[in-house]
């Protein structure tokens, strides 16, 4: 015997209630798996992050252009960092995305608000891993090395 919602005037099942088999169904399952799932990887990912830069070594007084280029040398550090921001940026996507799903009424406001959405998290994921690849640490311009003293001469 299965539990039912039913209209309190008619005793019938209220249709927005009714379950169809439809893929948006598994959508909505998957995207909320995917919330869990990538909840409990950020959480290590973070606090990883926050225990490397600000407790070891010299805390926070150390976090400079030299730190992050000596860090971001070591590949496991930008895969580190790259997964955090992909993961940060799909997990808050997700969410916002559930958020105007709920309270924005109009189609075309929803479709306008999630275009903005989608928009910004690519253009954010995009450019955060071009960084996160292409730093530089040793910055040349115009023939000139930056000055630093945390590069070679």
């Amino acid at each position: 015997m299965s539990a039912t919602i039913e209209s309190p005037r008619s005793g019938r099942i209220a249709p927005q209630y009714r379950r169809n088999g439809g893929s948006r169904g598994n959508f909505e399952m998957i995207a909320w798996l995917f919330m869990r799932l990538s909840g409990v990887v950020l959480v290590v990912l973070i606090f990883g992050h926050l225990f490397v830069n600000l407790l070891v070594g010299e805390g926070i007084k150390a976090i400079d252009f030299g730190f992050v280029a000596g860090k971001w040398a070591d590949p496991f550090w930008q895969f580190w960092d790259l997964a955090m921001l992909w993961l940060a940026m799909l997990h808050g996507t997700n969410g916002v995305r559930t958020i105007i799903n709920d309270y924005a009424e109009k189609d075309t406001t929803r479709r306008w608000l999630k275009t903005v959405l989608y928009s910004a998290t690519v253009v954010i994921i995009v450019l955060g891993t071009l960084v996160i690849f292409t730093f530089d640490p040793c910055p040349v311009v115009d023939g000139v090395p930056l000055p630093g003293g945390f590069c070679p001469a």
